[in-house]
């Protein structure tokens, strides 16, 4: 677990804020190649995920900057909805319209969640098969094969992939969790738990909207634990880094300070 200070870095709106995400993906991605052949990536769903993904399909597009392999990139997720395969609620169905389909990464190296109408009637089923699965690819002794970037949205209320404030997810030491009678609805889904969420070399929380502001603020100050406010307990081997736009960067003291690292607003005269 990473014991410095989060990064945290606020763009003037969603806009700019899913521009940076990708750029900043593609850049964690084309280093982690670099170094070890491949990338890893655990994609997230929600509006701004789903916006940093599109971008980084025209980001690949682009004739200049960094460029990654995509056919030596493994992708994972973080949470799913326990829902029929060709269900619109499913994040795996978004991201591989917008990007995963677009850049060609290969069937073998999407690690998909298991869908309802599958293999498993039951999410605790679809939980121990993906738990195996990641298993399967990590080193020998560990849970979780190296995860170079983990993507997160965190809701209103504080949650990350399907971790609830004071449900039985948050207590959960599992590296993957069944999510039953979940508050937003589909109400069964599939969740990495913490074991596995913290186990990343990189976590970045992407935050959009001023109704998030408020869990923003309390995920960085001191004394929120991860059962009262999921977002709270989430932290990466090297490195945490909250990329927000200005709306839900709101409550944050206006310069670095109470356990932050650094505040960059680098928009902060651009027009919004």
């Amino acid at each position: 677990m990473s014991t410095s200070p989060p990064d945290v870095v606020v763009e003037p709106d969603a806009e700019h804020l899913a521009r940076a995400g990708a750029e900043a993906l593609v850049a964690r991605l084309a280093a982690a190649q670099a170094v070890h052949g491949t990338a890893s990536v655990v994609l997230t769903g929600g509006g701004i995920g789903t916006a940093v993904l599109r971008r980084v399909a025209e980001l690949a597009a682009e004739p200049v900057g960094e460029t990654v392999d995509w056919t030596a990139v493994h992708v994972w997720w973080g949470d799913e909805r326990f829902v029929p395969a060709d269900d619109d609620e499913r994040n795996e169905k978004a991201a591989r319209r917008v990007l995963l389909d677009v850049v060609g990464v290969p069937a073998e190296r999407v690690h998909a969640m298991p869908a309802s109408d599958g293999e498993f009637a039951e999410p605790e089923d679809a939980a121990a098969w993906y738990a195996a699965e990641l298993a399967a690819a990590a080193p020998e002794g560990r849970a979780v094969p190296r995860l170079d970037v983990l993507l997160l949205g965190m809701g209103p209320e504080g949650h990350v992939a399907s971790i609830f404030p004071e449900t039985p997810a948050a207590r959960d030491e599992r590296p993957v969790v069944a999510v039953r009678d979940c508050p937003k609805p589909p109400p069964t889904r599939v969740s990495l738990g913490f074991a596995a969420i913290n186990a990343a070399e990189e976590v970045w929380l992407l935050v959009s909207g001023e109704a998030k502001a408020p869990a923003v603020a309390a995920a960085l100050a001191e004394g929120a634990t991860a059962e009262q406010l999921p977002a709270a307990g989430v932290h990466g081997v090297r490195t945490t880094r909250w990329l927000l736009d200005r709306a839900a960067a709101a409550g944050l003291p206006v310069s670095p300070g109470q356990g932050l690292k650094s505040v960059s607003a680098r928009h902060a005269t651009d027009s919004t």
